[in-house]
């Protein structure tokens, strides 16, 4: 009975979650979709696909997958770049390299990228969202590029301004925008709506009631915006350009998923995940999504806290959330047709925003400032680059970071009886403190007895070790005794040619 009870209990709260998983993914569907220009009813493919694929697969129990706004700017300008049948086809291939990255046990791999890079990407990718939805929340178009929607401001104000429809529409958003940032701080019982089904309704409600003049969402209907990719699609897939695009998707989702994994174990005692069923479980996903046409996918952090905070104990929730949004697509696609463009736009400025990590700026800058470097040179490239190149610059800044980091090295000179100098140096000689290490030998006498210690190093690089020997060889006057060198304890190589019998060369 105990038992009887305690599964009925279980049910009942993952119904519950359920439904207010999807309250949260419905509008986020429809307004990622948008953006990224492609119909809107390929959101919501993408997010069933997450209940009822994904959904039943393992990996992690909790964590709800969906289109996610973090590869909007990615989605469009490969939308722009490649149409829509070629999305599909990119979106299969990345699937296929997920589940063969999953299969190989890759998953864990993922948690070793630098979490200064992953912010520093999210931010880049809020400011771009921002900076695009800011003019679809006045029913303008953006211009392209990171730097043009930044010249481009001011010229926006101005429309916004002078043209009354523009203003019309941009005040929808606002208000979208303004209802969100608000719903945090009112009665919990108000609360029970999510923030972004109860922005948008109220802003559709406005437009439709005072019969407002701005843009509305284009429906096609579910199943005349499915449309699997061809070979024409796929042989796409050959340029530079498109295996870019197809490593960006492939590496970036499941780095938001894996990450986002991370974020949802802490927040609820369940069955931890296991990181290369969840990447394989992505894997399933998106190459169903791309077989549709539809969307990338990742699990959304958004959806999954709410589901892990409504009180879901299995993977019901996140199934029966995928059911809602097919039955609403089926059985209600015009009420799609009457939400604003402006507030969906909103509610992404809104997500945008949430997404560059404001409020963790100073205390990292405080405390780890080649972290804070590296996360705002990564958000900056995003922006003025692309995804792709700025995800890659961080990484290689990351590297470098490390690198300079673990290269701590030290030069102490003594003074023996006799004038003979004994140089020591410890620690880790690399080619990025070679510099450091010549100007400092070259500085040394060059009419006395000098031997250069390296046994107290941990390694010893190649670059550095010719640049040793060499200095050995011609710092010293010719009527002066030469350089004598002790190599490092752990390995020695043959001593410099010409250089006397009594010199040791380093390694």
């Amino acid at each position: 009975m105990l038992t009887l009870l305690r599964d009925k209990r279980v049910l009942r709260r993952d119904l519950l979650a359920s439904l207010v998983v999807f309250l949260v993914a419905l509008p986020l569907c429809v307004g990622v979709a948008v953006a990224s220009g492609v119909p809107a009813e390929l959101g919501l493919v993408t997010g069933i696909v997450g209940g009822l694929v994904v959904g039943f697969l393992p990996g992690s129990s909790l964590q709800v997958s969906g289109p996610a706004a973090g590869l909007t700017v990615l989605v469009y300008e490969a939308v722009k770049e490649f149409g829509v049948g070629a999305l599909g086809a990119i979106v299969l291939v990345s699937g296929l390299l997920q589940l063969t990255l999953g299969a190989l046990r890759f998953g864990r791999w993922f948690r070793a990228i630098s979490v200064a890079v992953v912010q520093g990407m999210l931010a880049g990718i809020g400011l771009v969202l921002v900076l695009g939805q800011v003019y679809a929340m006045a029913d303008t178009a953006p211009p392209s590029g990171g730097p043009g929607k930044i010249a481009g401001l001011p010229g926006l104000a101005g429309g916004i301004v002078s043209d009354g429809t523009t203003l019309t529409a941009f005040l929808i958003g606002a208000g979208t925008v303004a209802v969100l940032v608000l719903w945090s701080r009112l009665p919990a019982r108000v609360r029970v709506v999510p923030g972004p089904l109860a922005a948008v309704a109220l802003a559709t409600g406005v437009a439709v009631l005072l019969d407002l003049p701005v843009a509305k969402v284009e429906v096609h209907g579910l199943l005349e915006s499915i449309k699997p990719p061809g070979l024409d699609d796929f042989g796409q897939l050959a340029g530079v350009a498109a295996i870019g695009t197809v490593l960006a998707f492939t590496l970036i989702a499941s780095a938001e998923s894996l990450f986002s994994a991370a974020a949802i174990d802490r927040m609820h005692d369940g069955p931890r995940t296991d990181y290369n069923k969840e990447l394989m479980a992505q894997g399933v996903g998106n190459t169903v999504c791309g077989a549709l046409g539809a969307l990338p996918m990742t699990a959304v952090i958004v959806r999954s806290a709410a589901n892990v905070q409504a009180g879901a104990r299995t993977s019901l929730s996140r199934i029966l959330h995928g059911l809602w949004l097919l039955l609403f697509a089926a059985l209600l696609p015009a009420a799609i047709g009457v939400i604003p463009l402006a507030a969906l736009a909103g509610v992404l400025v809104h997500a945008g925003c949430k997404l560059v990590p404001v409020r963790d700026l100073v205390p990292l800058w405080r405390e780890h400032r080649g972290e804070a470097v590296i996360l705002a040179i990564t958000a900056v490239a995003v922006l003025v680059t692309n995804l792709f190149e700025g995800v890659v610059l961080g990484l290689l800044l990351a590297v470098v970071k490390t690198a300079w980091e673990i290269s701590h090295l030290h030069v102490d000179v003594r003074e023996l009886t006799g004038g003979r100098l004994v140089v020591s140096v410890t620690g880790n000689a690399t080619f990025l403190r070679l510099p450091r290490i010549m100007e400092q030998l070259e500085e040394l006498p060059k009419d006395r007895p000098i031997e250069l210690d390296l046994s107290g190093l941990r390694h010893l690089d190649h670059a550095c070790r010719i640049s040793l020997e060499n200095w050995a060889l011609r710092h010293n006057d010719a009527e002066t005794e030469p350089v004598r060198l002790l190599p490092p304890k752990a390995a020695s190589v043959p001593e410099p040619r010409g250089t006397g019998t009594d010199r040791t060369a380093a390694p």
